[in-house]
């Protein structure tokens, strides 16, 4: 399936087995059962509690004598630890432990289980503790109340040393969060205990909420409170000194006044009823490291025949509401909508009906999202049970017990790519598996050199992709394959390199799209932009700030086209025609920058190419090259402030080096495919199927080129002439060559004029291309051909000249005129 869940925890086999050896070891000294005795029967008491920020799990079960334990699960060690034991029969609502492990806080109610005597204290429904735990030492009772009490410590980011202040969140039922800070002192060697138990600070930070999410990676607190009757979103930061700001308030268009409390990522709510999740609204906030804040909705549905939800591109300014219909709908389905971070993309999948992958940085054009629905082998590949997304494109099945990490697999996108028939879904499908092979970095030859496996995978596949393209060029009609290709590769091949390359390079050929999805319908609205509370920014707050920032003053948008260069190349051109060139410094100075290019992309690529490129001069083409260089250059400076010249300058050479690179790539993968040889240069040969369809894949090149004015590696177009040579008749030929199809380079012809003899067919061939040559290349093509007719140019061309100067010298006309005919 193209959405390849990997699990990275299980219970069932990174727990499990540790407590069996625990209980094993147990019984092995004779000490009966202990806090570790697990049986066979007890597995369903096993599950996860919480995820911290450093990846440690958390997860509860009960012993035989019905006590609840907490153990520890370490993510980098991949150990198991005993944390604490209740010896009571209690059910455990939330916990959190702190970065030392050195303080455990729960959250317990009593036992479901009937003809059970009230544990806790009396007239309370959920008592709120706090333990010390290394060693195991005392317990403070924080809330004994009659309402569910959530529990979180705060992770600093600084970890070598440990703080003498923790700090602890407690979200209450009753719609208030507070935060405790809890001193901590060592005494008698390691052991650490609560100072000033007895009053512990606390801060209320929000209170009158109706919903809040807890992002663990980035220490971030979501809610929303109600203000006449409109849902705002705020957004607090904690920092590494436990300090927090209120970031940000936006208004939503969505209605919780009657949606109740609900609560996200605060470790594992298994007291949610199943029956009624399917029918409960689904609402969370994504983010990711390019700035980019996206809320996703969906509302309570109550019939099923229809499903709407929402995603909210705070960081775009508008909202998109989507629709679908569903098909063989259970009426006693209990499976609700599911949301996914994906980083790049959100993914909202409904088991065994629809998956829908939303492009979080591109989102104004429909056709970058990719919706399928109905039988389709990733649907039916993805759990039916509900998931959790949390950070880092992490996933979480409560019911299993199963921690993911999910990402899009590119091999499986390239299968759907070749077998879908949509041009949409073939223009979203290409964008996700560029995205996850991060465009053509993976051709770079540092990539080549590497033995790890995974890269060399995601090289094959990418690989694999420009083979499928260069066999399919004419296999969408809503757009070029080709020109989408090479845009969209080389945009994600400098992705990393530029903090704003989204809007500064173009990402997508395709400017609009008018042909609706089927399956789904879509509506497009405006939302306001955050009101930022503070006015420094840094990490990702300045990303999302510059994204705000663009929304608001980027009009027109910032992407780079090459209309400038078109003009400017054309002058030059022109100029060449005429004789009339501007300064050599000027010229020398765009030559050696086309240079700079071909330098940077030979020394990416160590392996010798299939194909004859990158060989020959091709001043045309050097010349497109290094005005792009100047262009390119002079765009980045306007709007990357205080980024190096120098770096600029070798982002640009990159980018429009892999540009090439992709060329060359397509043109390999056909010439590769279709076993052509060296011999192909020659023109004494005949063309045959092979030659035609990589002259056919060049001539498609030529046409996607030529569109977005994008150069093409030096040597393509005498290639492409010799291939047209051997495979077209002569009056299809001559046609290509007139309407600009065929370009005509000095070193084709040269090579057309050596190999060929003079028969009356080559004869005929020659004197079409001489004419059709420009003056000051023809005359050189014509001292090369020994034969009356081009004898005959070089006189005629002689004497137009002579015509053409005798107004302004008559005299030298005359001398002239003498010194020729003696020589004939």
């Amino acid at each position: 399936m193209a959405l390849s869940l990997v699990a990275d925890f299980e219970l069932g086999k990174d727990v499990l087995p540790w407590l069996r050896a625990q209980r094993a070891a147990s019984e092995a000294r004779g000490a009966g059962s202990g806090g570790a005795d697990v049986l066979e029967n007890d597995y369903e008491s096993l599950r996860v509690l919480n995820i911290e920020r450093n990846g440690n799990i958390i997860y509860t079960y009960k012993d035989d004598k019905g006590n609840v334990v907490f153990g520890l699960y370490d993510c980098q060690t991949r150990q198991n630890e005993l944390l604490y034991a209740f010896e009571k029969d209690l059910e455990v609502f939330s916990c959190s432990v702190n970065s030392e492990r050195t303080l455990l806080a729960a959250s317990l109610i009593q036992s479901t289980k009937e003809g059970k005597r009230n544990e806790l204290q009396p007239g309370s429904k959920c008592l709120t503790l706090l333990v010390e735990i290394h060693p195991v030492n005392n317990v403070k009772v924080l809330k004994a109340v009659d309402s569910y009490i959530w529990v979180q410590f705060l992770y600093p980011h600084v970890e070598s040393h440990p703080l003498p202040e923790n700090h602890l969140l407690l979200i209450s039922e009753e719609k208030y969060i507070e935060k405790f800070r809890v001193h901590v002192a060592q005494e008698d060697g390691n052991r650490v205990v609560i100072k000033n138990s007895g009053h512990l600070p606390r801060d209320r930070i929000a209170e009158d909420f109706v919903w809040a999410q807890w992002d663990m990676s980035e220490q971030r607190l979501y809610y929303i409170d109600l203000k006449k009757s409109k849902s705002i979103l705020k957004c607090i930061q904690f920092y590494a000194d436990e300090s927090y700001n209120l970031m940000f308030e936006v208004p939503l268009d969505i209605s919780l006044s009657n949606s109740g409390f609900k609560l996200v990522n605060f470790g594992c709510d298994y007291h949610q009823d199943r029956e009624k999740l399917s029918k409960h609204l689904s609402l969370c906030v994504f983010t990711n490291h390019t700035g980019s804040l996206c809320v996703c909705y969906s509302p309570k549905c109550a019939a099923w025949e229809q499903i709407t939800y929402s995603v909210f591109y705070i960081h775009k300014g508008h909202s998109k509401t989507f629709t679908t219909s569903l098909k063989n709908v259970d009426s006693h389905m209990t499976k609700g909508i599911t949301f996914l971070n994906l980083d790049y993309y959100v993914a909202v999948y409904l088991p065994g009906h629809f998956f829908h992958l939303l492009n979080v940085q591109h989102s104004d054009l429909i056709c970058h999202n990719l919706f399928l629905t109905g039988n389709n082998e990733m649907i039916d590949m993805l759990p039916h049970s509900p998931l959790q997304s949390l950070s880092g494109s992490l996933v979480l099945d409560c019911c299993s017990g199963k921690l993911y990490r999910a990402m899009l697999s590119q091999s499986s996108l390239l299968r759907l790519l070749q077998n879908t028939r949509l041009d949409c879904e073939k223009m979203a499908t290409l964008h996700c598996a560029l995205s996850c092979g991060q465009g053509a970095q993976f051709l770079e030859g540092q990539w080549r050199q590497r033995a790890d496996l995974n890269t060399n995978r995601v090289l094959s596949d990418f690989l694999k992709i420009i083979q499928w393209i260069s066999e399919n060029v004419s296999a969408c009609h809503s757009f070029d394959l080709i020109q989408e290709f090479i845009i969209a590769s080389s945009y994600w091949s400098v992705y990393s390199e530029i903090s704003n390359v989204d809007k500064l390079l173009p990402h997508s050929s395709v400017l609009t799209w008018n042909t609706e999805i089927p399956g789904i319908t879509l509506v497009t609205e405006d939302t306001a932009l955050p009101l930022m509370k503070v006015h420094s920014f840094k990490g990702y707050w300045e990303k999302l700030n510059s994204n705000l920032e663009y929304v608001k003053y980027a009009k027109p948008h910032f992407h780079y086209n090459n209309s400038v260069v078109r003009r400017e190349w054309q002058n030059l051109i022109s100029e060449e025609k005429t004789g009339k060139r501007r300064s050599t410094a000027y010229v020398r100075n765009i030559l050696d920058n086309a240079i700079k290019v071909i330098s940077n992309l030979e020394a990416r690529n160590l392996e010798p190419r299939l194909t004859p490129l990158l060989q020959e001069e091709d001043s045309h083409q050097r010349l497109l090259m290094g005005l792009m260089v100047s262009e390119l250059k002079d765009h980045f400076l306007r709007h990357l402030q205080g980024v190096e010249k120098k770096k600029i300058e070798q982002m640009v050479l990159d980018y429009i080096s892999k540009l090439l690179d992709l060329i060359c790539h397509i043109l390999e993968a056909s010439w590769r495919k279709h076993n052509l040889h060296s011999w192909v240069l020659h023109f004494n040969s005949r063309g045959s199927a092979a030659e035609f369809a990589v002259f056919h894949i060049m001539t498609r090149i030529l046409e996607a080129t030529n569109s977005l004015f994008l150069p093409l590696p030096p040597g393509f177009h005498t290639l492409h002439t010799i291939l047209g040579v051997h495979c077209l008749p002569l009056h299809n030929l001559l046609h290509c060559i007139d309407s600009g199809v065929l370009l005509l380079t000095e070193t084709a012809v040269t090579r057309l004029m050596k190999d060929l003899d003079n028969t009356e067919k080559n004869e005929k061939l020659k004197f079409s291309i001489i004419v059709r040559l420009p003056p000051l290349i023809g005359q050189k093509i014509c001292r090369l051909w020994d034969h009356p007719m081009s004898s005959n140019i070089i006189s005629r061309n002689h004497v137009m000249r002579l015509l053409q100067n005798y107004k302004k010298q008559p005299c030298i006309l005359l001398n002239d005129m003498t010194m020729w005919m003696q020589n004939l």
